[in-house]
């Protein structure tokens, strides 16, 4: 009898041909990875970020007719609504929302400056309120849109150990709760909101994880024994931004082997 629910529909569910993703923070990294993964899965994309030629190589990359590079300040509130513009000026119709720009600080809080706490929380927290919203203004009256927000597994405990970093964990929890909130607020109208909070994966906000003293510490510390690999976040991504969740909502999901279980 169980046999019988998998269906061949079950595993077409994740299919997102004919949807429309923006991908903030596409110029490098894990947005670049996310961009890429959702092009192959079907979607067109519409590539966000700061460095204009890195995204124009991109889009270049996933062709024309696949994606569109539109550079963009994530924390500036008018350039998020005109980026959404664009996405369905360009593209018809909006479906996924993917916020995954973010910046980092250091060092301990009592050395830490107001202002660059504050830049952190802008970029981290309050753009993703922003990118949230301004897709909203087009998924809701539709009846339908995926909203996946980046988390991190700061935003489960402190990394203080060995990283001290207010100013990162801080938006970092606020972004699970903001993602929790959402969910609640729009679950009823057709839009979902969930996040992802990676572990450890290569990056320029890691330095690529080439210190073995922090990759020492990283293997220690995750009960897989190992960082991340690029393609582990795939699976995450794609079940949260298609039908394949459908009846998700709310939640963050931690990709980190095992990192949030210690």
């Amino acid at each position: 009898m169980m046999a019988a629910i998998f269906t061949e529909s079950t595993y077409l569910q994740s299919d997102l041909n004919g949807r429309v993703a923006i991908v903030t923070g596409a110029s490098s990294g894990l947005g670049a990875n996310f961009a890429r993964v959702l092009a192959k899965s079907g979607a067109k994309v519409v590539l966000a970020g700061r460095r204009a030629e890195r995204l124009r190589a991109l889009a270049d990359e996933l062709g024309a007719d696949q994606a569109e590079a539109v550079p963009t300040d994530v924390a500036d509130e008018a350039a998020v609504g005109l980026l959404v513009d664009r996405a369905v000026d360009r593209f018809g119709r909006l479906d996924v929302m993917v916020n995954n720009a973010g910046v980092i600080d250091g060092g301990p809080a009592e050395m830490e400056s107001l202002a660059d706490f504050e830049r952190v929380i802008r970029v981290n927290l309050t753009a993703v309120f922003i990118g949230c919203r301004e897709a909203a203004r087009v998924m809701l009256p539709a009846g339908r849109g995926s909203i996946v927000n980046i988390a991190s597994v700061a935003g489960f405990g402190s990394l203080s150990e060995r990283y001290p970093l207010a100013g990162y964990v801080a938006p970092k929890s606020g972004v699970v709760g903001l993602t929790r909130e959402l969910g609640a607020q729009w679950a009823a109208r057709g839009v979902r909101v969930n996040a992802i909070a990676p572990g450890w994966f290569p990056s320029e906000m890691t330095g690529q994880l080439q210190d073995p003293r922090q990759v020492n510490w990283i293997e220690r510390r995750t009960p897989m024994g190992r960082v991340g690999r690029l393609e582990e976040l795939n699976g995450a991504l794609v079940f949260l931004a298609s039908d394949a969740s459908s009846f998700v909502v709310g939640q963050t999901v931690a990709v980190d082997g095992g990192w949030t279980l210690r």
